[in-house]
């Protein structure tokens, strides 16, 4: 299981949640700011099974086609292994 981490402009968040969302995928949207992309961030939280895990990445980056401009970013994803999950 991976935990998938998308930093995205603000403008661009429902996109990239709406697409996951379709797919199937949960997510969790968390206003955010920092020094990646310097100005108004959500924050996107997604969990992927390990063979859904491209899947969702090729969601994501259908969101952001490529730009004339290589110095706009406008999403940085991480992608990290689940050790384990809990609910309650």
């Amino acid at each position: 299981m991976k935990m998938i981490i998308a930093i995205v402009n603000d403008d661009d968040s429902e996109m990239v949640t709406s697409a996951l969302t379709h797919g199937d995928y949960r997510v969790t949207t968390i206003a955010s700011t920092g020094g990646f992309l310097r100005r108004g961030l959500s924050t996107l939280l997604c969990v992927a099974e390990d063979e859904k895990l491209e899947n969702a990445l090729a969601l994501i980056r259908a969101c952001f086609p490529e730009t004339t401009d290589p110095s706009q970013k406008r999403c940085r994803i991480f992608v990290l292994n689940v050790v384990e999950t809990h609910h309650f």
